[in-house]
């Protein structure tokens, strides 16, 4: 398949889940779309309205959010290669905020197309169904992470999944990333103020497992991340493991900067 088009951003994610032939991830090759630029924190699907497309995500992270709470909890995160409102394909009132986190780029793809390649591969069909599957079981593993985890597991546990996404659609090789978060956002995520955030990144810093510095993140102790959150990625579905990410040497660890203020 050619490299640099919006569909292979789905093919990725697709085929990091499911097994599709070359027949099925043809059918992508053939999608409509538009692209469409935003800001950060800009809101793209307004809880309430209703949508003839679904938002492919090219570049950048977006979440759902509940601006109603004082907070403006954050309930999912999503990284390239997602479709977060696939959902609207069968019910298309948005129930929150769909919004960016940082500067985006997507795709917009009209439900049409999704029906369509739907009816001409039962690969594809259970692919994108699989996808459904998959977001509702980040949702409860999201509840856990809220409910019943103190906050350092619960910011380390986050930061193991996105890592995780990331790598899954080939992103994120050498385990660092554009950050997802500021502060703010990263207490919204995780149900904490921002000076706990804060207090969460310098200790998991302290424990040389991750960096985060200016606008980029690096895991440096993939393994002990891992331990430390619990992190148990079956819920993602994914067909293969992720490989052993070496422990860092000290001075690989020893100049870091704290993550900037919101």
């Amino acid at each position: 398949m050619q490299t640099g088009f919006a569909y292979t951003k789905l093919a990725n994610h697709l085929a990091s889940i499911a097994e599709l032939s070359e027949t099925d991830l043809d059918l992508l090759t053939k999608m409509p779309f538009t692209i469409g630029h935003f800001s950060p924190h800009e809101t793209l699907l307004r809880s309430g309205g209703r949508a003839d497309h679904c938002c492919l995500l090219l570049q950048g992270y977006l979440c759902w959010q509940d601006t109603t709470s004082s907070m403006g909890q954050i309930t999912s995160v999503y990284v390239p290669g997602d479709v977060p409102d696939l959902q609207t394909l069968t019910s298309p009132a948005a129930r929150a905020n769909l919004r960016a986190l940082g500067t985006v780029v997507v795709a917009f793809v009209p439900h049409d197309f999704f029906h369509d390649i739907a009816s001409l591969s039962p690969a594809i069909a259970d692919a994108l169904a699989l996808l459904n599957v998959i977001d509702a079981a980040s949702l409860r593993h999201w509840l856990v992470n809220l409910g019943s985890r103190d906050s350092l597991t619960r910011v380390a546990h986050l930061f193991c999944e996105i890592t995780l996404r990331l790598r899954a659609v080939g992103l994120g090789r050498d385990y660092q990333f554009p950050s997802p978060f500021t502060q703010s956002d990263l207490a919204a995520a995780c149900g904490i103020s921002p000076v706990h955030a804060n207090r969460i990144i310098q200790t998991l810093r302290r424990k040389d497992l991750l960096r985060w510095q200016s606008k980029s993140v690096t895991v440096t102790d993939w393994p002990g991340l891992t331990h430390l959150a619990r992190f148990n990625p079956d819920y993602l579905h994914l067909r293969q493991p992720l490989p052993a990410c070496p422990r860092p040497s000290p001075r690989a660890t020893m100049q870091v900067e704290a993550p900037a203020q919101p």
